[in-house]
Parts: C-alpha cells; sequence; structure tokens
C-alpha cells in the first residue's frame, strides 16, 4: 500500500500535535546545528522550488536548510519554465515529480498550489500564497516560545491589512490556544469566513478598527507591509493604514515585555518605525533566522524522517 504524501499546505490542516511536533523538531535541528552536529537527514533527497513571486528569506532559508539536511535543490522561475510559456500545472507537477523528491511553490494563486497537489506524487510545501503564509508562522510562533516561553494563552494582537500572513495567524490561533486580536482598517480586514471558522473552532480571535484597544496588554505585537502581493499600493491604501502604524507609542500599550514581529521584508516608516523594528523589543531577525530551522522541522515532517 502506497504511503499518504505529506504536503505541508495550510495549519487550519493540521491537529495541534502535528504541528507541535514539526515545533519540537525545528528547535531540536537549531540546537544540533548551533552544536555543530547538524543532521543530514535528507542525504540523496532533492527539492524544487518554484518562484512565481519573489523572495530572499523563503529562498534562502529552503535553499540551505536543505543543503543542511545533506539534500539538494533546484530553484525555478517561470521564465526560466515552460510553466511560463504555457504548460500547465498538471503537467508541471507529473514532470517534476519524476524528477525530484519534493516541491515548494511561492505563488499569488492558491488554486495554483491546489492544482500542483493533486497532480503531484511527491510532498508539496505552500512557501506563500495570496491567502496564508504557513512556514512563516511556524518560525513566527517558535520564535515567541524561544523568548517567552509557550504561546498558549497569551495576547497576540495585529496591527495593519488583514492578509495572508493574518490569516496563518488566525490559523494559528486557533491550533496553539492563543488570544489573537486583528486591527484592521474596516475595508481592509480579513475575510469573513476565516473569522466564521476560527469561532466554530472555538478560537479566541477578534477583530476591531482601534489599535489601542488591540494592542492594550499584549504579549506580541506583529504587522506586516502594507504593500504586498497584488496590492498596488494605491495612496487610499496607505491613508486608511497609516492609524495602523506600529510605533513606540503604539508598543506603549502592550506589555511591558511584549516583543515585536515582522515576517520583512520592512518597509521603515509605514507599517512600523525604526525606533520599534530596531528597538529591544524587536525579534525581527531571529524571527527572520528561525525560518531557516523551521523549514528543516518542516522538510523532515514532509519526508518522514
Amino acid at each position: 500500500m502506497t504511503a499518504k504524501i505529506r504536503h505541508f499546505l495550510d495549519i487550519d490542516r493540521f491537529d495541534t500535535a502535528t504541528l507541535r511536533g514539526i515545533l519540537d523538531r525545528s528547535v531540536a535541528l537549531k540546537a544540533a546545528h548551533k552544536a555543530g552536529a547538524g543532521e543530514r537527514l535528507l542525504l540523496g533527497k532533492s527539492l524544487a522550488m518554484i518562484f512565481e513571486k519573489p523572495s530572499t528569506r523563503t529562498r534562502v532559508s529552503f535553499e540551505v536548510g536543505m543543503r543542511h539536511l545533506g539534500g539538494d535543490v533546484v530553484v525555478l522561475r517561470p521564465g526560466e519554465m515552460q510553466l511560463g510559456r504555457g504548460e500547465t500545472i498538471a503537467d508541471t507537477a507529473r514532470v517534476l515529480s519524476r524528477y525530484v523528491d519534493s516541491i515548494m511553490l511561492r505563488t499569488d494563486s492558491a488554486a495554483r498550489l491546489e492544482e500542483l497537489v493533486r497532480w503531484a506524487t511527491v510532498p508539496v510545501i505552500n512557501g506563500l500564497t495570496e491567502r496564508s503564509h504557513p512556514c512563516q508562522l511556524m518560525a513566527d510562533i517558535m520564535t515567541f516560545e524561544e523568548h517567552r516561553g509557550p504561546i498558549d494563552g497569551r495576547v497576540v494582537a495585529w496591527c495593519g491589512d488583514g492578509n495572508n500572513v493574518a490569516a496563518s495567524w488566525v490559523h494559528a490561533a486557533v491550533r496553539f490556544d492563543f488570544e489573537l486580536r486583528l486591527a484592521c482598517p474596516e475595508p481592509l480586514g480579513p475575510p469573513l469566513k476565516l473569522l466564521r471558522w476560527a469561532e466554530e473552532q472555538g478560537g479566541r480571535v477578534s477583530l476591531t478598527d482601534d489599535p489601542a484597544a488591540a494592542l492594550r496588554g499584549a504579549d506580541c505585537v506583529v504587522t506586516d507591509a502594507w504593500v504586498s502581493m497584488n496590492h498596488d499600493g494605491d495612496e487610499s491604501r496607505r491613508n486608511l493604514l497609516i492609524p495602523y502604524r506600529v510605533d513606540e507609542a503604539a508598543m506603549a500599550h502592550a506589555k511591558p515585555n511584549a516583543v515585536f514581529l515582522h515576517c520583512l521584508p520592512a518597509h521603515r516608516g509605514e507599517e512600523v518605525t525604526d525606533g520599534v523594528i530596531d528597538g529591544p523589543q524587536s525579534l525581527a531577525w531571529d524571527e527572520a533566522e528561525n525560518r531557516l530551522h523551521a523549514h528543516k522541522g518542516i522538510l523532515a515532517w514532509c519526508f518522514d524522517v
């Protein structure tokens, strides 16, 4: 009997125990790497990375992580593939599955990711879509817990656009049992379907247009770029988001020992000030480093090693 393929697609598709297992493995792999005793778990394995959306952190962390584990990487961009010249995702999935042992896709279309999964016969990893960014959230949870202990029961405040990263924070709030307060301008809130899902799952997720209320007493403050994915960054959008900028005054509403997270890249002076992202509460750089180790944990899980 053929074993079930282990795709890593979205946090809401996993139970808490599985996600905890991946995080525990990520932490162990980081410790082993720091001790100079890295494990070559994926010797002889290969990962194809398809970048329909450009990346710094996703590319470097997956490529270096795969090599830490003893594997090989092939980087593909639409302009270098027949996929960019009309070949279907289905045919691409069939072919790549004959060449490599896993595929990571970073795209602005969740539908394309689902089609890839439908036809691939190797594990597929969601490197980002317009709907979610689950790999980022695994690094975020890892980073918070590394510095502040278990996240369950804590309060996380999101400020800004209810985008794909915010959606994965909603998924994480339910699975990791923390309170999530989303502060978003009314036209830019997360999908109502997503909020209904969280409520049905018993999650403690709330939405407000008052950033100060969301940040009050928070253990963690999170934001993201105002212009990303398919947004054109028009002036009206920026004007809506100005009150949601995370500056020193905003951070003062959170707990004195609250941490600040940002998935990067940061647009300094827009969603966050220099004083916050470079300040003592910022874990943005540890967060970026942990992408490497979180991705190794995800890869190890996908290959069941």
